[in-house]
């Protein structure tokens, strides 16, 4: 069966990106599921499994130059039953990082090109603002349009308070609260998903990321759970991020539950993700001031009038602080490489000198 590209977010832009790779009669497609090794790409003719090309693998310097789900891809069609292969990704437009599990230098991409992240939490025993405040962070850093979705809301007994909160540290930001056993409470998500657009879910396992996919595409396309009653907690049911076309409109990418949400991105927290914070430090006698124990802070003057909650400065704290880290790691990083760099450049020379001195 065939598939609209434009139904599914290519435009003009990955056109022009692509036009030098269709020259060698490659196609385009978009990676809707990876596997180990393997991805699943959907083309506009059919939706085929295919690897990374040893060209693109050499020329990969990071675990970031590889495909991920929601990227766009040149693809060399597979011939005699093989796999088909990816010689190139096209530029991002957006992506949705995070530091990789066990390399503090490492970039993992969760989703690529994607318009709209929705952060989604859970209105039961598992709720965290510091968790939102965290997702948000990053996602105002992936180049999409962050979106809060508090779900769940028949198991809070006053979901509006649980949203005044959410809003407070969200700022302009749009806060949706909605519960799946009311699936027409999920139809204002339908605004940021018409043809061509592309949305992410993103949250904490048992968040119900998995059943609002189901809920939106009208059947049980992904396998969900129930969570644990004791502490609820989710189980993973999702064990890939996969994107999922929806009936008449565009595309949605749901993700593998995250425990924790390590930081990627380095620098300071971007406009929006603390705008009370921001707004309050413009007030400040000090133009640096770090809202600790300077004088005439009105951040902390706020924390004293009850006008801003401790806790959400002491979050502002911890993100600068892990944000400090993760750039001095990235540094230190760059420093071997380029030391290894160095090495291997002088060592190549000295064996073409010590060649011509033979001759």
């Amino acid at each position: 069966m065939s598939t609209d590209l434009s139904q599914i977010g290519w435009n003009e832009r990955l056109a022009a990106a692509f036009a030098p790779h269709g020259a060698e009669g490659l196609v385009p497609g978009r990676v809707i599921l990876e596997h180990t090794h393997i991805y699943r790409v959907l083309t506009a003719e059919e939706e085929m499994l295919a690897r990374v090309s040893g060209r693109l693998r050499h020329r990969a310097g990071a675990r970031a130059d590889f495909p991920a789900v929601g990227d766009w891809v040149a693809i060399e069609p597979a011939t005699r039953g093989g796999d088909a292969r990816i010689l190139a990704v096209l530029p991002r437009q957006s992506r949705f990082s995070r530091r990789a599990a066990g390399d503090p230098t490492e970039e993992q991409i969760v989703a690529a090109n994607i318009d709209t992240v929705f952060l989604v939490a859970g209105l039961d025993g598992d709720f965290n603002p510091r968790r939102i405040e965290r997702y948000l962070l990053v996602a105002t850093a992936s180049g999409a349009s962050p979106v809060i979705v508090l779900n769940k809301a028949d198991l809070a007994a006053d979901p509006a308070a649980f949203t005044r909160e959410v809003q407070a540290l969200a700022g302009s930001l749009p806060v949706h609260t909605m519960s799946c056993r009311v699936p027409e409470s999920l139809d204002v998500l339908r605004q940021y998903l018409g043809p061509g657009q592309t949305g992410a879910l993103l949250g904490s396992s048992g968040v119900g990321k998995s059943t609002i996919v189901n809920r939106l595409i009208g059947r049980d396309l992904l396998r969900t759970q129930d969570v644990r009653a004791s502490d609820h907690r989710g189980r993973h049911t999702s064990t890939a991020r996969q994107l999922v076309q929806l009936p008449g409109s565009g595309v949605l990418i749901d993700t593998p539950g995250m425990r924790e949400l390590q930081l990627w991105e380095s620098g300071e927290a971007r406009p929006g993700t603390f705008e009370d914070i921001e707004a309050l430090a413009g007030q400040c006698r000090f133009r640096d001031c770090r809202h600790r124990q300077e004088p005439g802070c009105a951040v902390r003057a706020a924390i004293v009038s009850g006008a801003l909650l401790a806790g959400r400065l002491e979050s502002y704290h911890k993100l600068q602080e892990e944000q400090a880290h993760q750039t001095r790691q990235l540094d230190q990083r760059a420093q071997i490489d380029d030391r290894r760099r160095s090495k291997s450049a002088a060592k190549a020379l000295q064996k073409r000198l010590n060649g011509k001195d033979r001759l």
